[in-house]
């Protein structure tokens, strides 16, 4: 294992939080002159890291402890009746692993799921260079998982290869097949693709349980929680 005491980490200044309006927030980043590497990222998923672009990165805020990790051990889950008809209803989806890259076809996908999705949000509007710095890093444990019908792309799900588990980064999708439920079926395809793997866990980012964008992490079971310093699950 790698002696993560021996890793450099540097602390933003606070600045707005992104999903607490009321918040500020101060992030830890992992030193960036640190090589970005599987074990090193799998062992810092353990202590509730996350990747955005080429950055690991934890929340670090002194008054706030609202972000939570979260991650799906997959041996013991067992999809419920709603989930089993989002499981049936895709099924006629082909899915294929790719190396990132930026293509018009991608873009134009996060574009609309952006403009039509998150519109609120700080990542709107989209564009080209913001779409390549978040998502398409040339990682050799990232994949696009590239959901399809037939040729036509109905989502994107940005996913981290590690030896612990999948890291669920980031999914994008067409905004106008809503009654396919494309989100939380990335989800879904990401635990059965680790349980393939013969790996542990899905790591899906961070829970805040008075944001309402964030809920839907909590339908998938049993879902862990990282808190004063183990994961524990929620009951």
């Amino acid at each position: 294992m790698t002696e993560l005491a021996r890793l450099k980490f540097y602390a933003t200044q606070a600045h707005p939080c992104s999903y607490l309006p009321t918040e500020q927030a101060t992030t830890l980043f992992l030193d960036p002159s640190q090589p970005m590497d599987a074990q090193v990222y799998a062992e810092l998923s353990e202590v509730g890291f996350r990747r955005s672009g080429d950055h690991l990165y934890r929340p670090h805020c002194q008054k706030c402890s609202a972000c939570v990790p979260a991650r799906l051990p997959v041996a013991d889950f067992k999809p419920n009746r709603q989930q089993r008809r989002i499981l049936s209803r895709n099924a006629d989806l082909q899915v294929r692993a790719v190396r990132p890259a930026f293509s018009e076809e991608y873009y134009d996908l996060y574009a609309r799921y952006i403009e039509q999705r998150h519109a609120d949000g700080d990542m709107y509007p989209p564009n080209r260079e913001q779409f390549s710095t978040f998502l398409v890093r040339d990682l050799p444990f990232s994949r696009f998982y590239e959901f399809r019908l037939g040729g036509r792309l109905l989502a994107v799900a940005v996913t981290d290869v590690l030896p612990n588990g999948l890291s669920a980064v980031y999914t994008f999708y067409d905004p106008d097949e809503e009654h396919r439920s494309l989100g939380r079926f990335a989800i879904l395809w990401q635990i059965a693709e680790t349980a393939r793997l013969g790996l542990h866990a899905v790591y899906l980012g961070y829970w805040i349980k008075n944001c309402r964008k964030m809920n839907y992490k909590t339908q998938y079971r049993p879902i862990e929680l990282f808190v004063n310093q183990h994961w524990a699950i929620l009951t």
